[in-house]
């Protein structure tokens, strides 16, 4: 196997790799800040900085590494900087079962802990540590909470802060509290488009942009701060919609968002040629209806939509406890609770619809109208979509956050620095 060619890195790059030296003139700020575009390069550069630094500064210390999950970590993270460490002369040891990497060179070692900051409980999890430094990837995804326990645990002299981030909604915490604040805070605040990363060619930077539309075209690629407004799916049209494939499928899934006062939206997912399509669906109004359905009922409905199809599995709405246990208690499907952070599985939707992998079949009429009438709630603080017109809408996105995938959809361009 050849070995990677690697390009220079940008002057961006490099300003990330030596602010904190000795001849730079941001050597006395106590953070820094790197967000903009996807694929910008900023992560990698980052980590790496993070440590040259760290045993540039301290020796047997403790250090913090954080993400939204331990999972997005270490594939955005760990997995890319040990090999460039590993070429740049440091002994690597990453003890999985302990969450931590301890990481020598001429003598010096520092130990680098991982962390996640998923939710508001994970602060505990950080308590009690002294650490001389802390970098916190997705900054954005993570609770304050968490964050501000991170940065409380950094009490060592010459310990500095290292954030990265893809922008959110502009009344986001972060935004308001670091960003916006980040000259008084004595940060060094860079803004990162994907021209900045060398290894990005021409084609792939006009491929990731022809994936956002919309408020995840401005945050995504030009980088931008900005809320979300008007239609959800402004770019859904008649190159998203197919007719059922004439071929028996490889795979079957079910999705649905179950409701008795509000709509129930159920979808039947088939997988051919890598794309899945939604070959059917069951929708029922009960206010249009002027009745309401039990449980039992709902069943029914859901043996119909199979139909002779094998189910791998069925996603359901994880707050629909109830009608979970029916489907369990009839022993003939397997039933998972979905995955349901809406911003995430937004974004997902976005990049399936966009990139070809899900198609909607013409015959999902309730489908395609609330494709149609999904829209931003433009008078909540965050990207919160209105609470109408939105249940099909709910269970495509339990089918594609749920659905097992090998990795993330995208792409990973790296720079090494050169000894």
């Amino acid at each position: 196997m050849s070995k990677t060619q690697f390009v220079p890195f940008s002057q961006k790059q490099l300003s990330v790799l030596t602010w904190w030296c000795d001849q730079s003139p941001h050597k006395n700020k106590d953070a820094i800040i790197c967000d903009g575009a996807v694929r910008s390069g900023k992560t990698l550069c980052m980590s790496i900085s993070f440590v040259l630094w760290a045993f540039y500064r301290f020796e047997d210390t403790s250090f913090a590494i954080c993400g939204k999950t331990i999972a997005s970590l270490k594939r955005n993270v760990v997995t890319p900087i040990l090999p460039q460490l590993r070429e740049l002369g440091f002994v690597c040891e990453h003890k999985v079962s302990k969450n931590v990497i301890e990481i020598s060179k001429n003598g010096r070692t520092n130990r680098f802990y991982i962390f996640g900051g998923k939710d508001e409980s994970s602060a505990s999890l950080i308590q009690g540590m002294t650490l001389g430094g802390v970098l916190l990837d997705e900054v954005a995804l993570m609770p304050r909470s968490f964050v501000e326990q991170a940065l409380a645990r950094c009490s060592l002299e010459g310990s500095k802060f290292w954030f990265n981030c893809n922008p959110e909604n502009p009344h986001h915490w972060f935004f308001d509290e670091w960003i916006k604040k980040a000259k008084h805070k004595n940060c060094l605040y860079l803004h990162f488009l994907m021209e900045d990363n060398p290894s990005l060619s021409k084609e792939i930077i006009s491929r990731y942009k022809s994936l956002y539309s919309g408020a995840f075209y401005e945050r995504f690629v030009l980088g931008k701060w900005v809320a979300a407004q008007g239609l959800v799916y402004p770019f859904f049209s008649s190159a998203n919609i197919a007719k059922p494939p004439t071929k028996v499928c490889e795979e079957y899934y079910i999705s649905c968002d179950y409701g008795t006062v509000n709509p129930a939206s159920f979808g039947l997912w088939g997988r051919h040629d890598d794309v899945w399509y939604r070959l059917r669906e069951y929708y029922f109004n009960s206010r249009e209806m002027g009745e309401q359905k039990t449980d039992e009922e709902y069943y029914i409905e859901l043996e119909n939509l199979a139909g002779e199809c094998e189910i791998t599995t069925i996603f359901v709405d994880p707050s629909a406890a109830s009608f979970i246990e029916c489907i369990r208690r009839h022993e003939k499907f397997c039933v998972t609770p979905a995955k349901n952070d809406v911003q995430d599985g937004i974004r997902k939707v976005s990049d399936a619809l966009k990139s070809g992998k899900i198609k909607i079949c013409d015959v999902c009429v309730d489908t395609i109208k609330e494709f149609s009438l999904y829209r931003w709630n433009d008078k909540a603080s965050g990207d919160v979509p209105r609470k109408e017109n939105d249940h099909a809408m709910d269970d495509i996105r339990y089918f594609v956050s749920s659905l097992p995938q090998d990795d993330e959809m995208g792409f990973a361009c790296i720079a090494a620095l050169r000894q």
